[in-house]
């Protein structure tokens, strides 16, 4: 059962956040690096930041650029044993290190590898927030382990195109092609929405935005719109009337307007 008790923040309280941003080069791509880091900051700052590899192997030449450029320590790890991955031991120990520092507020681990299970359970334990960063094929285990993950491959250029809304058809999103096989088209997940909009209303059977988000998070941390073609959680619900009923409202001062949502086929 997924913990529903930890807090999960808005961009707003996160934004002062002290965050290490640690790379399994491994099971990263260079090309996601610059909008990793920009997602990054919407969580906070990333004031250590360290990948670990080798860096001796030419595989990994393509890291070069990306690391001076975003000022990102590399951390060598030769490869001394065949089938045997020396770099999760040296990440896990540098993370551990970092987490008795007390001065972090929380880690955002770049992995696909589930090895990094453990690792993201211990740091939730100290009451740090856990962000992932991974491919498609990145193990459930560890993405519910996190507070929230994220799909890297919604970071890709290609992906970052918003779906126009619609309010009467459902959406389909434009393909979202994993590493390896052929591209999936995952479809708007109406069920698991429904659910979870269902248990965030309030007693008038309205749900605050915000509020139907975190629920949306704390119960399905790789819960993304980007992957459904939406750059917000506001632009799907308005791009998907045929199964949401929203409204605007004046928010507190009265100097901007609030969503509320709440489930077309509701009394």
């Amino acid at each position: 059962m997924k913990d529903l008790s930890s807090p999960i923040k808005t961009s707003d309280e996160e934004s002062g956040k002290r965050l290490a941003v640690l790379i399994d080069a491994d099971n990263a791509q260079p090309a996601v690096i610059e909008a990793l880091l920009e997602e990054v900051a919407l969580y906070g700052e990333a004031i250590v930041r360290r990948i670990y590899g080798d860096f001796t192997a030419p595989a990994s030449g393509s890291w070069k650029t990306f690391l001076n450029k975003h000022s990102i320590k590399a951390v060598q790890q030769f490869a001394y044993t065949v089938g045997k991955n020396a770099t999760d031991s040296t990440m896990i120990i540098d993370a551990m290190d970092l987490l008795y520092t007390r001065r972090l507020d929380g880690f955002c681990l770049v992995t696909s590898d589930s090895d990094f299970t453990g690792l993201a359970v211990r740091l939730r334990e100290e009451g740090l927030l856990v962000y992932g960063f991974g491919e498609k094929k990145t193990p459930e285990a560890f993405r519910n382990a996190c507070h929230k993950f994220i799909f890297t491959e919604v970071l890709r250029p290609a992906s970052k195109k918003s779906h126009p809304a619609s309010s009467s058809a459902p959406v389909v999103a434009p393909a979202l092609k994993q590493s390896s096989g052929p591209a999936v088209v995952p479809e708007i997940p109406a069920a698991f929405l429904m659910e979870a909009l269902t248990k965030s209303v309030d007693e008038t059977g309205w749900s605050h935005l915000g509020t139907f988000g975190s629920y949306l998070q704390k119960i399905q941390p790789d819960f993304d719109t980007r992957i459904y073609g939406f750059k917000k959680l506001s632009d799907l619900v308005k791009g998907n009337q045929h199964i949401f009923k929203i409204q605007e409202r004046d928010g507190p001062g009265g100097d901007h307007k609030v969503l509320y949502v709440r489930a077309k086929n509701s009394v």
